[in-house]
């Protein structure tokens, strides 16, 4: 049971019917938006990114002398496509006194391990591989 004058008080407030059914509207609007939205970002990460995927992780170092480490590393990489990795020396402050980038040349395995050297510019404590990426 409504009270006299209320009809008129939601009128004046924009409580009618028909502003209703635009809210509804409205909201129903902005989440179809948001939904396709989401949809468009899903298909477009999920089909236009590149197949080839990259693995790579260093299994050991040796500290030969003051001025040089050898750094072993394993590379996990698409047949047939060419990998470049940086590979660094660290001193005890964890600062880096030697930087190496090794272009790795192509082969018909996937799975593959290396050995490089590092000249370092002072003592140096342990030897990593920094990164690597398809080139």
């Amino acid at each position: 049971m409504s009270h006299p004058g209320t009809t008129d008080l939601d009128a004046r407030y924009g409580r009618t019917r028909s502003s209703r059914r635009r809210t509804v509207l409205l909201a129903v609007v902005a989440f179809a938006a948001v939904a396709a939205v989401v949809v468009a970002w899903v298909v477009w990460v999920g089909l236009f990114q590149p197949a080839a995927s990259l693995e790579a992780k260093d299994t050991g170092y040796t500290l030969h002398d003051d001025g040089t480490v050898e750094v072993r590393f394993e590379v996990n990489a698409p047949a047939r496509t060419p990998v470049t990795c940086a590979l660094q020396a660290l001193d005890e402050q964890f600062g880096i006194v030697g930087w190496k980038v090794v272009e790795l040349p192509e082969s018909d395995e996937r799975s593959r391990s290396f050995r490089e050297s590092v000249h370092t510019s002072s003592d140096a404590v342990t030897g990593l591989l920094y990164r690597c990426w398809l080139t």
